[in-house]
């Protein structure tokens, strides 16, 4: 059973890198066979693989047809934008009254410690893993295990369109990082005021910046995903 379950775990985690990272192209059919030769999986641990990416929004089912890819338009980043603001506003709220004082040091310390790696990294895929890290460690003094685990499904959903807003921040910044340190300090020094308006503020503020670019960032994506092959 165990062994089993190993097996479900190995293929569910490859596939949701690929469905994050847009290895099938928007509301494209899964190919369940090639699937499975790829990753070398039979077909239980591969449908219940791809059964859990459904519940979790990285696919959808269509009866007599089969798993697709999730769509990406503008009003569906858009709406995961507005569930993100809702979810990191609640945690922010939260964590003004429930994260100990140690906790909020120890996060006011990580983010004075991560601050000259962020400025100095060039690569869209660290910037967004320091970021993506910072924003767990804020959910975590919230308490709240599920707006943990929501928090963490939003971000693999629209990790993609994140990672090209990055990089375009990055160009228009001469290939400097963008400037998020200052809104993540605002946040924390939100939080170890006690201070819930000025905390939820900030950081409503710091991802609805982000999700005005959306619709620019999903052109992009549609730009990149679909290059003809050469």
């Amino acid at each position: 059973m165990a062994k089993r379950e190993s097996n479900v775990d190995r293929v569910y985690e490859a596939l949701r890198r690929m469905a994050a990272d847009f290895a099938f192209k928007p509301d494209q059919r899964i190919n369940e066979s090639a699937l499975s030769e790829v990753l070398g999986a039979s077909r239980t641990p591969l449908r219940e693989a791809l059964n859990r990416l459904v519940a979790e929004g990285f696919l959808t089912f269509q009866n007599n047809r089969g798993f697709f890819c999730r769509p990406l338009t503008p009003g569906y980043i858009i709406d995961l934008y507005e569930a993100r603001v809702a979810v990191e506003c609640e945690a922010v709220r939260l964590a003004c009254t429930r994260a100990s004082d140690e906790d909020i040091a120890a996060l006011s310390d990580y983010l004075n410690r991560m601050e000259p790696e962020y400025e100095s990294a060039t690569v869209p895929g660290a910037l967004l893993a320091m970021d993506e890290s910072f924003h767990a460690r804020l959910a975590q003094l919230s308490g709240n295990s599920e707006l943990q685990r929501i928090l963490n499904n939003l971000n693999g959903r629209i990790r993609y369109i994140r990672l090209i807003d990055l990089k375009r921040m990055r160009d228009r910044a001469g290939g400097k990082a963008p400037g998020d340190i200052s809104a993540h300090r605002q946040i924390v020094d939100g939080i170890a005021a006690r201070n819930a308006e000025a905390a939820t503020a900030a950081m409503r503020s710091h991802i609805e910046k982000r999700r005005e670019e959306a619709t620019e960032a999903v052109r992009i994506a549609f730009s990149q995903l679909y290059v003809p092959d050469e």
